[in-house]
């Protein structure tokens, strides 16, 4: 108990540490790295948990900001009530897209997906579309401030209003995939024709993982617009969907602390290449994601739970008695290896 309160306050210092050592641009550059890091969290429940390779979740965040976008400019709708309407939109074409998915597996699902990801630009430049898209001039919205006349400048007030709500999604998220339907899920990435047989219902199970895997990519679209304070098609280019793909490989797969850890690469490490070379920021991209993936293949998640596991063992009083061999010694005669 004692722990898990000294590891809360921990992590909410670190979380509010910001506010006081960073510029705004740079809380600026956090909040954008929270809300990728949402988008990735919500990609994880899909691909980790579920086995479905989505190469297409880009999309779902260009929907939750141009749905943002939409209600800001035409509707004179609250930033922060924009975010339920963009969650409900997003959760809607994500069940439309699982019901497909639900017949192709693999590369399969992988192409379909991205299929989506290299149309959606097109479909917001859409001349039919343009009166409320904006098509390719896009849309500008205005700077959202603090309320109550609280002292924070707009940027401060954004990366603690995306705190307040990436924190309980990624609460949704880790009770998901450790609870009853968390198992189900393991049940169907691992051994679906088992899990079938057992009585879990594959296609309810999958849809509705898609959609609560949409709805958390299209509020962190929502977040990015807020953010950015414009939209436009070619803000979501195809490419969008494999850095978040990235993001969830470099982070680790089935880790909520690899979806930070993911998008904080994503959002940093092209801006650093680029400080290092101007000549071939791409290729030192590169190089350092091919590095991260040799050095860490469980990605980086990963490697931190190999790291901290002795720490661990300790503090849980399972070290082995000195001489044992990394046995333990058991009274009865018998010797059990760990």
């Amino acid at each position: 108990m004692i722990a898990g309160r000294a590891a809360l306050l921990a992590g909410t210092t670190v979380l509010l540490a910001p506010l006081f050592l960073f510029t705004d641009y740079h809380l600026f550059e956090l909040t954008l790295a929270i809300a990728t890091a949402l988008a990735i969290l919500g990609l994880n429940l899909v691909t980790g948990h579920t086995g479905q390779i989505s190469l297409g979740h880009g999309a779902f965040y260009a929907i939750g900001a141009y749905v943002t976008a939409i209600l800001m400019a035409d509707y004179d709708v609250p930033y922060w009530a924009t975010l339920p309407a963009s969650a409900v939109v997003c959760a809607v074409v994500g069940f439309a897209i699982g019901l497909p998915a639900l017949r192709l597996r693999g590369h399969y699902l992988a192409l379909t997906t991205f299929a989506l990801a290299v149309a959606m630009p097109q479909i917001l430049k859409y001349r039919g579309l343009e009166g409320l898209t904006g098509g390719v001039q896009g849309i500008v919205l205005a700077k959202a401030g603090p309320p109550f006349g609280l002292a924070l400048t707009p940027d401060r007030w954004l990366y603690l209003f995306a705190l307040a709500v990436a924190a309980p999604l990624f609460l949704l998220v880790y009770n998901l995939a450790r609870g009853r339907i968390g198992l189900a899920m393991a049940a169907i990435r691992d051994h679906p024709l088992a899990a079938e047989a057992m009585g879990i219902d594959l296609a309810r199970l999958k849809t509705g993982t898609f959609a609560i895997s949409a709805l958390i990519t299209g509020i962190a679209g929502s977040l990015g617009a807020i953010a950015v304070q414009f939209v436009a098609p070619d803000s979501f280019p195809p490419l969008l969907s494999i850095f978040l793909f990235v993001g969830l490989i470099v982070g680790g797969i089935r880790s909520e602390a690899g979806a930070v850890i993911g998008a904080l690469f994503v959002q940093f490490v092209p801006d650093l290449a680029d400080q290092v070379s101007k000549a071939a920021p791409g290729a030192l991209y590169g190089l350092a994601l091919i590095a991260v993936l040799y050095l860490m293949p469980q990605g980086a998640a990963g490697a931190l739970r190999r790291a901290l596991a002795p720490l661990l063992h300790l503090r849980s009083g399972g070290a082995p008695a000195a001489g044992t061999g990394g046995r333990r010694a058991n009274p009865g005669g018998t010797r059990h290896v760990e």
